[in-house]
């Protein structure tokens, strides 16, 4: 049966591109026996939840042969015939690439390679940690594995590497990779540009390795996956030997049949080759679908049969019963808000450090908030103080070694938001976001509230250079959709950073925290105002201009406000921690913060030119960075570049 399922999907696959005048037939075709195995009852889930907190998850990390999953989510009854039919068009729930909270059944949006291959990492690493906290001897709620489908183009992009060596130093025996070898990319054959030996380097990487497997031979399939199931030390890689649009009389084994339609002739031909009506399209069999319909029957049985597991260990386990549903909704308590509100923190405090001490009073209340960073954990201050850090041994604990992994770090991370049961933060130097980049956007695009914790963020780094000082780093975050990005000027600022991440789970946050001491502005207004994204901090009586800053820089308001007022000028201070926040509030708010006929004197250590939003009709000026820095004492380097009291009253006048 498995076989004939295979080429029904097949057909799927071949129609449903061809239909769409565009998509990526080759991959499907050629892992169709792959996925046969998989989805015929190997991986473990029910249309009836697919948010199932202990189903097996399922990565299409090589993202674009989509129609490979959603042919097996079509005969599993996830979605439609007709959803199949309207493959990559516009309001379809079956879109070019997959993507999460689109489609029912899909647990990770993929498409650039080695994304999903990290995020399987990450979902496997929260399996086990979940199962080490929630587990006992008479009742295992957390037992599932993690699988992925991966390509050549994956396993090319370094970030998988990244992931793996992480995967295999912790031990991670329920990651079940299974590697399409096929042999072709766009531009050719994979020996134009890749000749490693991938066997040798997983088992150097601590992977069990199961090689020379016949991708389309299914006993081997199925006799593969039992074997990575066996052995309990290490994560599995099945090399499994393919052909590129198998059975395309003409194509398979091309580069050709990568990223095009196959055409109608060569469709034809497919169809012969596999026996199934040539002149049919979307064909189906009533016998297919009542066997998948047996095998759903069989996932609801199981999934029933754990309800009423997780009912006995819920009555059992009280205690733990209310941090796993915590976890779970990233819930807290109310009285949370005032532990961080009513925290006294010293003066002066870089913002990085005064977020280190938030972050330990939320870890003191939410036993699912977790995270490491790319080894800075002390200089960013992103170590929970109460725990010790996970190992192969131990996943009982909160802190994780990322090692010096920028790139898997932000995917896996994003994995473990996937997975469900906590909420996820990473860490490094600003500058060093931009290894993160992609995985930032994905996070964005998925919707995870993951947390992103930069710091060092400005010139005022000094003497490590120009290699180490961020510049544009703060304005390029601010253009990903989606994402919160907030620099806090102090420790009252830090705090109303943290409530918003706690408050918005909707949503990734970037926080950008500062390497240097700042002082505690002293405010006439609500500092708790600053969750809108931008507040006054310093009201007059009758402001003729308004200073407005963000991070470090709010600070320097202060001093040319007071010189400014010396003069005799009256002002006004506005913080805005989060541009986009602002701008986001009504334009009564907006107005009120920033009337219109006020000058208006921006001050960021950064890019400036998106803060030309602000421009009204009166005078405006932007001071900001628009070099790269130097190497040198902050402060000294911050005049040279324009952050000098005196200059900057003079540019005023």
């Amino acid at each position: 049966m498995l076989n004939k399922v295979a080429n029904i999907v097949r057909g799927l696959t071949a129609d449903a591109v061809q239909k769409a005048g565009s998509g990526h037939p080759g991959m499907p075709l050629g892992c169709a026996e792959i996925g046969a195995v998989l989805f015929s009852g190997i991986i473990k889930n029910t249309n009836e939840n697919d948010k199932w907190i202990n189903r097996d998850r399922f990565v299409l990390s090589a993202g674009h042969g989509s129609m490979l999953l959603y042919s097996y989510l079509y005969l599993n009854g996830y979605i439609s015939l007709e959803d199949i039919k309207n493959f990559k068009q516009l309001d379809s729930i079956t879109p070019g690439h997959p993507e999460y909270g689109v489609t029912p059944g899909v647990d990770c949006s993929t498409g650039p390679l080695g994304q999903g291959f990290s995020n399987a990492v990450g979902m496997a690493i929260a399996e086990k940690m979940l199962a080490e906290r929630y587990n006992t001897e008479k009742h295992k709620i957390i037992d599932h594995y993690t699988y992925t489908i991966v390509g050549d183009g994956c396993l090319m992009e370094g970030i998988s590497t990244e992931a793996a060596s992480i995967a295999g130093h912790l031990g991670l025996e329920k990651l079940i990779v299974i590697y399409d070898s096929n042999k072709i990319t766009i531009e050719g054959n994979t020996d134009i540009a890749f000749t490693e030996n991938i066997a040798k380097k997983f088992e150097s990487l601590n992977w069990n390795v199961i090689e020379n497997i016949d991708g389309h031979d299914i006993k081997q399939i199925e006799k593969a996956i039992n074997d990575a199931k066996i052995q309990k030390e290490k994560p599995t890689i099945i090399i499994a030997k393919t052909n590129i649009a198998k059975y395309a009389p003409t194509k398979q084994d091309t580069k050709e049949a990568h990223g095009s339609p196959l055409g109608e002739d060569e469709i034809i031909g497919l169809k012969r080759n596999i026996n199934i009506p040539e002149n049919e399209k979307f064909y189906i069999t009533e016998d297919v679908l009542e066997y998948f319909q047996k095998i759903q029957k069989e996932q609801k049985d199981n999934y029933i049969k754990w309800e009423k597991t997780f009912e006995e260990w819920s009555k059992e386990n009280p205690k733990k019963l209310k941090n796993f549903e915590q976890g779970l909704n990233l819930s807290f308590d109310e009285n949370l808000i005032e532990n961080i509100i009513n925290k006294k923190q010293k003066n002066p405090i870089a913002t990085r450090k005064a977020s280190g001490e938030i972050l330990n009073i939320i870890s003191e209340d939410l036993d699912y908030l977790i995270g490491g960073s790319a080894d800075l954990g002390p200089s960013t201050n992103t170590v929970i103080n109460n725990s010790n850090y996970i190992n192969k041994d131990d996943f009982s604990q909160r802190n994780i070694h990322f090692g010096i992994r920028e790139h898997a770090m932000g995917a896996i991370v994003n994995g473990i938001a996937l997975h469900g049961g906590f909420r996820v933060f990473c860490s490094t130097y600003l500058v060093f976001s931009d290894y993160m980049r992609n995985p930032i956007r994905m996070a964005a695009l998925m919707n995870l509230p993951v947390i992103f914790i930069y710091t060092h963020d400005s010139i005022y780094v000094g003497g490590d250079g120009p290699t180490h000082e961020p510049v544009e780093q703060i304005e390029s975050l601010r253009l990903i959709p989606n994402l919160n990005v907030i620099r806090p000027a102090d420790s009252d600022e830090v705090k109303t950073a943290w409530l918003r991440v706690l408050k918005e789970t909707n949503k990734p946050t970037v926080l950008i925290m500062s390497r240097q001491d700042l002082n505690y502005n002293e405010k006439n207004t609500d500092f708790k105002d600053s969750i809108k994204g931008g507040y006054i901090v310093k009201k007059m009586k009758n402001p003729k201009i308004v200073l407005i800053g963000s991070g470090s820089e709010v600070n320097l308001c202060y001093k040319i406000s007071e010189k400014l007022l010396n003069k005799g000028i009256e002002n006004n201070i506005v913080s805005i921690p989060d541009r986009e926040k602002f701008l986001n509030q009504n334009e009564e708010y907006i107005n009120q913060i920033l009337p219109q006929d006020m000058d208006r004197i921006v001050l960021e250590a950064g890019r400036v030119d998106a803060w030309y939003k602000l421009k009204n009709n009166n005078n405006f000026i932007a001071i900001g960075v628009d070099r790269f820095g130097l190497s040198g004492d902050g402060d000294e380097l911050a005049k040279r570049y324009g952050f000098d009291i005196d200059k900057i009253i003079n540019q005023i006048k």
